[in-house]
């Protein structure tokens, strides 16, 4: 089983980009962490930029909102999931060298795999990222530091789960 843990992200429309690829691939479950905004708020009214961007993947793919994002991590490592971090930090590694048997568990077997996007400009904290399997990172070859995280969302998931 494979799941997605959106830390704290600012952009709807990177969140309903981000449930449209992860339909694509095949995710199960999406975790929305911090004040990542949701398909619906608190009294069931629809957040349309998500919408927008999702075109109904919102719908199908199954989503929670959890305030405390060690706790899941914990919870999510007790079910034997391995716990994986894009994000760009002196111990990452290249996103193309984590091994296919670690990421094995994302394909039905006991264990899964649950990745963490972070915030568009902050990143993960590294308090968090002390707590992640493996931190994996996309190699950047022009001028710009890196990718919008949806994009990044894209192209590590293809990369792993294809």
């Amino acid at each position: 089983m494979v799941s997605l843990i959106l830390y704290n992200l600012r952009s709807s429309h990177n969140v309903g980009s981000i449930f449209r690829t992860a339909d694509a691939i095949g995710v199960a479950k999406i975790y929305l962490i911090g004040y990542t905004p949701a398909p619906t708020d608190q009294f069931g009214r629809v957040n349309k930029e998500i919408a927008k961007t999702a075109l109904g993947a919102e719908q199908t793919i199954e989503w929670e909102q959890i305030e405390d994002i060690l706790e899941l991590i914990k919870k999510l490592r007790e079910k034997g999931c391995h716990i994986v971090a894009l994000e760009q930090a002196a111990n990452s590694v290249d996103y193309k060298k984590i091994p296919r048997t670690f990421l094995k568990g994302a394909q039905g077997e006991s264990s899964g795999l649950a990745v963490i996007l972070g915030n568009e400009v902050g990143g993960i904290e590294p308090e968090i990222l002390k707590e992640c399997d493996v931190v994996a990172e996309i190699p950047m070859r022009g001028e710009k530091e890196s990718l919008n995280v949806s994009v990044s969302a894209g192209v590590a998931l293809f990369r792993w789960l294809d």
